[in-house]
């Protein structure tokens, strides 16, 4: 298998079906083997069986994963990478926010050597054709800004879910990823880092869709993101 597209997923009943639609008519048309894996992570509504049902008639291998209960996007993410079975493993957001054709930019930076190819919505190329609300922008930032210190990185955009890895990057990585939240992301660079894989970063065209499952809309949801970073170094034991 040349490649496998992980779709972590939350009661995507609805959106799934354009994410779904527009990456099988993608992937049939390309000439290498390709399979999609959606997890569908504690879903309550009808995900597993839309996701099955837009899966039928397609050249592109298919298989939807489902458990209960919902344990978070970086258990999600790890269980789907875990079970791909293709030379480059990414994963993709099932609200469509990037076009999968995006991943053509990663593709290059692999084929040039790098492990790892990540997505960003913050390098010069980017088109950002909806934009997130101020006040989500600034603590994005500011997010980013202690992060980076935190972590001895320097990405500027880490939670775009658009990731693209080597096999030999993924199995590395996410066995030993530790984090079930969102912020896997910073995590699994983190490690990618310290572990000597090169990372490249590509300019996306992102859009931002409403009805987000992953809100930040009170003090305590805030304060769990900084919580979940500040556990990294302390779960890999390092100082």
């Amino acid at each position: 298998m040349d490649l496998s597209i992980i779709i972590p997923a939350y009661n995507e009943e609805n959106r799934i079906v354009t994410t779904l639609e527009e990456t099988f008519a993608y992937l049939d048309r390309r000439p290498y083997s390709s399979e999609v894996i959606v997890v569908s992570d504690g879903s309550t509504d009808d995900t597993r069986s839309v996701a099955k049902r837009l899966g039928q008639g397609h050249s592109v291998g298919f298989r939807v994963i489902e458990y209960h209960p919902n344990r978070g996007k970086g258990y999600a993410v790890r269980t789907g990478m875990r079970e791909g079975s293709g030379n480059i493993l990414m994963f993709m957001d099932a609200d469509y926010s990037v076009p999968v054709e995006e991943m053509e930019k990663g593709w290059l930076l692999l084929r040039k050597g790098y492990d790892i190819a990540i997505g960003s919505r913050s390098l010069g190329g980017s088109h950002v054709l909806a934009h997130q609300n101020l006040a989500r922008k600034f603590s994005a930032r500011i997010y980013t800004m202690i992060q980076n210190r935190y972590l001895g990185i320097s990405y500027r955009d880490t939670q775009c879910g658009f990731k693209m890895f080597i096999r030999s990057a993924a199995q590395a990585l996410f066995y030993r990823q530790k984090l079930s939240s969102v912020i896997f992301d910073p995590e699994i660079l983190w490690l990618a880092k310290g572990m000597g894989f090169r990372t490249g970063e590509f300019p996306v065209n992102w859009s931002h869709i409403g009805d987000s499952r992953i809100q930040y809309d009170s003090i305590k949801k805030s304060l769990f993101v900084f919580q979940e970073l500040f556990k990294i170094k302390r779960l890999h034991r390092i100082n």
